[in-house]
């Protein structure tokens, strides 16, 4: 059974933004009380947030959708809907985030660091909120927003200071778990290890860990083995260590010719050439393996590498290989520039910059693209003839209206508003008045215009009464 992932494809969908309320306050003797309806509450986000205490990514691997909460629509009585709960997803330290395209959206490094996955949608606004001096009784609410859907594919790539590389069964495993409390899994028998198994080393007043990764081999870096799966958790290591076996049965093979190997799927893989390397002789405990290092040690260090003579079982050789680790990792730690508290920029827009823009595609048609009206369009009731209104007030003092007609749009045409799988198509006409014409001014409520009853009641009898007055004036003889 599979209990080590470090990759998945994660679906998540943030929750949807509640619908605003239309309503009027109705109380005994004010038949029209006014607009009281509530705004709807924000939808939750998804949220990824490193835990130490989080190894791997089985879990997504379970259960790759995730979705948060929706917002609740707004109620009478000036009530607003409760938002939707955020959903907080536990991540290793290292997870790297990525779209489908393989483009990088974070790196999460650290405890606690957090990276929004899916952005709730937005409440839609009651119409007590969009009560104006010349809307003072709005019939429609905007709608709640949709949350945001998208997937995102999570890479875990170790973080430690070492990484030992090598051959399957070169002793990588045996010396992990003589240098620290690791206790990986120890046979005689080719990839034996399947995961990578971290360690913590303490060498003086240094402390570091070191990650064993599963054996490399030829063609590693194209897929072969388990190297393409389990290379890149080499990647954040400042020092790579080979171990190399001088005890090896197979003929054809020499830890010369392994090294060349190992290194020449390194560089393929790419990304590495920079970091410092340490050469291992493992298994000197051998006579054979003893009088083998002895052989190769020069030729070793005429390349310039820094070779350790060890033996993972007797337990020889690890307090200099270990204190020369401990040497390079300070002198990688105090050349890595100091961490500053990231600064605020704040880029006001330009003056010129409208939020938005018309083309006009090949079939005619005008395509408006900007956040504000695609959002405006998201939020609009259309089977409501003043929110229609309501949409054309705004995106004319946006000015949508100009730029449409800049752009050779004339009475008729065809313009969409948001992206192509999902836009609002409509004819265009200078007035932008869509409808919302049978309304008379745009954003007026003819409740307002009717008198209210007991007012139309006290008229009509004073009305009656001055009739009658009058007509008994007429039929007075004196």
């Amino acid at each position: 059974m599979t209990t080590f992932v470090d990759r998945v494809e994660l679906h998540v969908a943030a929750g949807n933004g509640g619908h605003g309320c239309a309503s009027v306050h109705r109380e005994k003797f004010k038949p029209l009380g006014g607009p009281d309806g509530g705004n709807g509450g924000r939808g939750g986000d998804v949220i990824l947030v490193v835990d130490q205490s989080v190894t791997t990514l089985l879990d997504y691997h379970h259960s790759p959708h995730r979705k948060a909460t929706n917002g609740q629509p707004g109620a009478g009585d000036n009530r607003s809907g409760k938002d939707g709960q955020d959903l907080v997803l536990p991540v290793p330290d290292g997870t790297v985030v990525l779209d489908k395209q393989g483009n990088v959206l974070a790196d999460l490094v650290g405890q606690g660091t957090t990276f929004v996955a899916g952005q709730g949608g937005r409440g839609g606004l009651g119409n007590a909120a969009l009560a104006s001096a010349r809307r003072k009784a709005p019939g429609f609410a905007l709608l709640g927003e949709p949350g945001e859907a998208r997937d995102v594919v999570m890479e875990l790539k170790t973080v430690a200071d070492v990484a030992l590389v090598g051959y399957p069964s070169a002793g990588k495993s045996s010396l992990i778990s003589v240098l620290s409390a690791a206790k990986p899994k120890i046979a005689d028998y080719p990839f034996t290890t399947l995961v990578p198994n971290l360690g913590v080393v303490t060498a003086g007043s240094t402390v570091y860990t070191i990650a064993d990764v599963p054996g490399l081999i030829p063609g590693a870096s194209q897929g072969k083995g388990l190297g393409l799966e389990f290379l890149r958790h080499v990647e954040r290591c400042s020092v790579l260590v080979h171990v190399l076996d001088t005890a090896t049965l197979e003929s054809d093979r020499d830890p010369v010719s392994d090294l060349d190997v190992i290194e020449a799927e390194l560089s393929q893989y790419g990304g590495l050439d920079d970091r410092p390397r340490l050469v291992v002789l493992n298994k000197i405990d051998i006579p054979d393996g003893q009088d083998l290092a002895d052989m190769i040690r020069p030729e070793l260090e005429e390349r310039g590498y820094q070779v350790f003579e060890i033996s993972a079982i007797a337990r020889t050789g690890l307090k200099e290989f270990s204190f020369a680790l401990a040497g390079i990792i300070a002198e990688a730690r105090a050349a890595k520039p100091a961490e500053e508290a990231t600064r605020i920029v704040i880029r006001p827009k330009a003056v010129d910059d409208t939020g938005f823009t018309v083309t006009q595609e090949e079939d005619g048609i005008f395509r408006v693209r900007g956040e504000k009206p695609e959002r405006w369009v998201r939020q609009t009731d259309f089977s409501n003839d003043e929110a229609v209104g309501y949409l054309a007030d705004r995106l004319n003092r946006l000015g949508v209206e100009d730029a449409l007609m800049k752009a050779g749009a004339r009475g008729g045409d065809g313009v969409a508003i948001g992206p192509e799988e999902n836009a609002v198509v409509f004819d265009w006409e200078p007035t932008m008045m869509a409808g919302a014409e049978m309304l008379g001014r745009r954003g007026e409520d003819h409740r307002l215009e009717a008198p209210r009853p007991a007012a139309q009641r006290r008229r009509d009898r004073d009305a009656e009464r001055d009739e009658s007055q009058r007509e008994y004036d007429e039929f007075d003889p004196f």
